[in-house]
């Protein structure tokens, strides 16, 4: 496994920079390893919040490649779900997560987000109180092209939020994200609101990893290590977290 280009920190956060985007997936996928064998072990079982979209694709790969994980002990949940999106839709997290991951490694339980809910308050309440009901060992999280996380965007973050999950009205740069990602054709297509984990929900887990390459988030990721914390760069707030780990290429931390 190749080492890290350098290793450094940021406040509180930890910071890895790696040459190539495979050997920062490899990594990353080592550490989320570690985590959820050591829960199994400490208490028999684990749980564990994932990302889709484009820049979590390899990393999860080498996630679910990993040897060692006994995978029916594992829970896993999601971070968030457009509003109304089927799960049929090829842009649907609930069907990247089912492809990418639960169809691999055959965990325990998929504890899925329903965007399509009939009721979508009370889905949201009702995945809350999934979350509430264990603890959550690891979150692996990125970092958009506006600096947020899940779908909390620069409008809607909130680091004292309240809630754990809530629905929230896209911005159009998050917007303008996905059709650039290939999943809608154009910003029309692209649903105006989702259903997401709040930040303070997703820097629950134990163990956090953000795990943000390519050269579109060098710009998000100079900000968020190098601007003000504040909810104009969301991902700004993972520098106050001791327990997460930022993971990087060369590209996306060409600009610090």
């Amino acid at each position: 496994m190749a080492a890290p280009l350098k290793t450094f920190s940021v406040d509180s956060l930890a910071v890895r920079v790696f040459a190539a985007t495979r050997d920062m997936a490899v990594d990353a996928a080592r550490e989320a390893r570690q985590v959820l064998c050591d829960a199994v072990a400490a208490r028999g079982a684990a749980a564990a919040i994932l990302a889709g979209g484009n820049s979590q694709r390899q990393f999860l790969e080498e996630l679910v490649a990993a040897k060692g994980v006994d995978w029916s002990r594992v829970t896993l949940f999601h971070m968030d779900e457009y509003l109304g999106m089927p799960v049929t839709h090829s842009a649907s997290l609930r069907r990247q997560m089912r492809e990418r991951v639960e169809s691999k490694v055959k965990p325990k339980k998929f504890e899925y987000l329903a965007g399509d809910a009939m009721e979508p308050l009370t889905e949201c309440e009702r995945y809350a109180a999934l979350l509430k009901a264990q603890p959550l060992d690891l979150c692996c999280l990125g970092i958009g092209e506006n600096g947020h996380v899940a779908f909390n965007d620069p409008a809607v973050a909130d680091f004292n939020d309240p809630r754990l999950v809530k629905i929230v009205k896209l911005d159009r740069p998050c917007r303008q994200q996905q059709v650039g990602e290939g999943h809608f054709s154009d910003i029309e297509a692209v649903p105006q609101y989702a259903l997401t984990l709040t930040i303070p929900a997703l820097c629950a887990a134990r163990k956090v990893l953000a795990i943000a390459p390519e050269k579109r988030k060098a710009e998000p990721v100079k900000n968020t290590l190098r601007g003000p914390i504040s909810t104009t760069c969301p991902a700004s707030y993972l520098r106050k977290q001791a327990h997460c780990t930022l993971f990087l290429d060369a590209e996306s931390a060409s600009l610090i």
